[in-house]
């Protein structure tokens, strides 16, 4: 049996009464219901709708890629989310990222991203044109971000994990968009999550305000001029909320408010919209939207550079493992001991950052041979593959158990395949296609 969920503490219900007066006792309601889960498809994922298809249950208005979930779904057990058909993520989580209407070429932050729902939607919006960077100060978490993006495929995308403050000091001015979805109470997750409830005390709003002051105002210093700021919570006090996003304009008058729509939510007011669960299909949340002032020229991509053994090894690569796809080849090539990455030649300089993940890893070099890596099975079209297997269910399930595979094809590098889904690198040789999927990754049982 399930332990019972804790009642709504007496002063959020109080709080609540002010704010909605007569639609209260639907909102409470709405808070006893069950969570509106969603997926959201991967566009680099050619079959990641019909692999989705036997979890969902209907379209997501405010995302064009988000589907909810039909009840009893259980799509993260499946072989299609590992291959990153999909990310699974809570309807409303989806409003800040489409809000912030990212766009191919920009250079955007992500400010507070880990788990990464909000930065893999960013950048299936940039398409890998453009430089995206994900940051969570807590380095356990900035890993699994890292994990995330590498799943979907991402390109163009690096992870770092520090406090704004430092971030600020690093890269002032240098961004065309930064969405900071800031720590708060958590009172839009009393539906999903019931521990939050008990967690929560009437003192938790004036808290969390005081840090979301401290991370905006650094997160402004970071926007270029005529660059946009986007602001969300899943809470639902005025406090967080509209009463952040006032105190920020008193203290940023070179900030203004812009007005956006989302589809099934509405039209801002003020650059400011609520997600109210008893109003639509999902939990609670608040986003906002500010212009700088002023305007900025496009920011132009360091030039790329590659030596002679640097050269070499992508050769290698393109000869014996896949062709490289075309957004790669404008991108900076980095040595890193053994490791080769790609990095979106606009990415503001990393030195001095705790980097989890400076970009997309190419490969492992050894003595007059590569080792693809995972990271490039994922991000890769598998046309461009120089050799495939497609396997069956069974054949899928083995793979991601870290399994040997029965295989009489050519000898070398093969991008193992489920419905045309990249699962990730084996190595063809005597009959078996050896396992190289990364330990951390496999599936027990």
């Amino acid at each position: 049996m399930s332990a019972p969920v804790p009642p709504l503490p007496p002063a959020f219900v109080h709080q609540i009464e002010a704010m909605l007066g007569s639609e209260c006792p639907a909102f409470l309601r709405a808070l006893e219901d069950a969570p509106a889960l969603a997926l959201r498809l991967n566009p680099k994922r050619a079959g990641a709708e019909d692999a989705a298809r036997a979890f969902v249950d209907g379209p997501v208005p405010w995302a064009a890629l988000g589907r909810y979930l039909a009840p009893g779904a259980k799509p993260g057990a499946s072989v299609a989310h590992a291959a990153g058909a999909f990310y699974l993520q809570e309807a409303s989580a989806m409003a800040s990222a489409a809000a912030l209407d990212a766009r191919p070429g920009e250079v955007i932050l992500d400010l507070c991203a880990a788990p990464g729902g909000k930065s893999t939607q960013i950048a299936a919006a940039m398409a890998d044109r453009g430089a995206l960077i994900a940051n969570d100060p807590e380095p356990s978490r900035a890993r699994a971000l890292a994990g995330n993006l590498e799943r979907m495929g991402v390109m163009n995308a690096a992870v770092v994990s520090a406090l704004p403050d430092r971030l600020a000091a690093a890269w002032p001015e240098r961004f065309d968009a930064v969405l900071t979805d800031a720590p708060c109470s958590g009172e839009g997750m009393f539906r999903r999550d019931a521990a939050s409830r008990d967690e929560w005390r009437p003192a938790s709003p004036e808290g969390c305000a005081r840090r979301q002051a401290a991370i905006l105002d650094r997160a402004a210093e970071m926007v270029r001029p005529g660059g946009r700021l986007v602001y969300s919570t899943c809470t639902f006090n005025r406090l967080e909320n509209e009463g952040s996003v006032q105190g920020f304009l008193a203290r940023h008058p070179e900030f203004a408010t812009e007005d956006f729509a989302l589809e099934g939510v509405g039209t801002s007011e003020g650059g400011m919209l609520r997600l109210w669960p008893h109003r639509l299909r999902g939990d609670g949340h608040f986003v906002a939207r500010l212009r700088k002032a002023g305007s900025a020229k496009a920011q132009a991509p360091a030039p790329v550079r590659a030596d002679r053994e640097t050269r070499a090894l992508v050769a290698m690569l393109e000869w014996d493992v896949c062709a490289l796809p075309e957004a790669l080849k404008g991108m900076d090539l980095l040595r890193l001991g053994d490791r080769l990455v790609a990095r979106a030649p606009l990415c503001p300089p990393l030195e001095g950052l705790r980097i989890v993940s400076p970009g997309l890893s190419l490969l492992r070099a050894g003595k007059n041979r590569v080792e693809p890596e995972h990271a490039l099975a994922m991000a890769l079209d598998p046309a461009l593959a120089r050799r495939r297997l497609e396997l069956d269910e069974g054949g899928a399930a083995a793979f991601l158990r870290g399994e040997a595979i029965p295989f009489d094809g050519e000898k070398g590098w093969t991008l193992a395949l489920h419905r045309g889904l990249p699962l990730g690198w084996g190595k063809a040789s005597e009959g078996w296609l050896k396992n190289h999927l990364p330990k951390g990754l496999r599936r027990m049982g």
